[in-house]
């Protein structure tokens, strides 16, 4: 059962009406085929790690997930020296500030941090189970 807290918890976005006309479609816009492309994976399976290339911690993350036996899909945008602008649309999106993306079966569980810790509870187990 969730919590009160938990339940009205609800992110800060800028409403539509706060975005002049003219610039609204740039804003919808820009960058949405990233998004698009993550939103797929995570639509098509259970366990996705969103990351970029010599960036140790999503390669952490996917680590954790082999060791415990859990197949995962690995999507992977750029490197420490490009596009972060890009990846910048991915983390407006989903709040989370930092990659890895952890998703499982369509839920965003964090990072590393909190995939390896969800692991060692049992708890990510748990969100795979029928």
């Amino acid at each position: 059962m969730e919590s009160a807290s938990v339940a009205r918890m609800q992110r800060i976005v800028l409403e539509e009406a706060r975005v002049h006309p003219a610039i609204r479609e740039q804003v919808a816009e820009r960058n949405r085929d990233i998004v698009q492309e993550v939103e797929r994976a995570v639509a098509d399976n259970d366990v996705v790690v969103v990351g970029m290339k010599t960036n140790p911690h999503p390669k952490r993350a996917g680590a954790a997930l082999k060791k415990a036996g859990i197949a995962y899909k690995y999507v992977e945008f750029g490197s420490y020296l490009g596009p972060w602008r890009r990846r910048n649309a991915l983390k407006m999106w989903s709040g989370w500030p930092t990659l890895p993306m952890v998703f499982v079966k369509g839920v965003l569980i964090g990072g590393a941090n909190e995939t390896i810790a969800l692991l060692e509870s049992g708890e990510l187990q748990r969100m795979l189970q029928p």
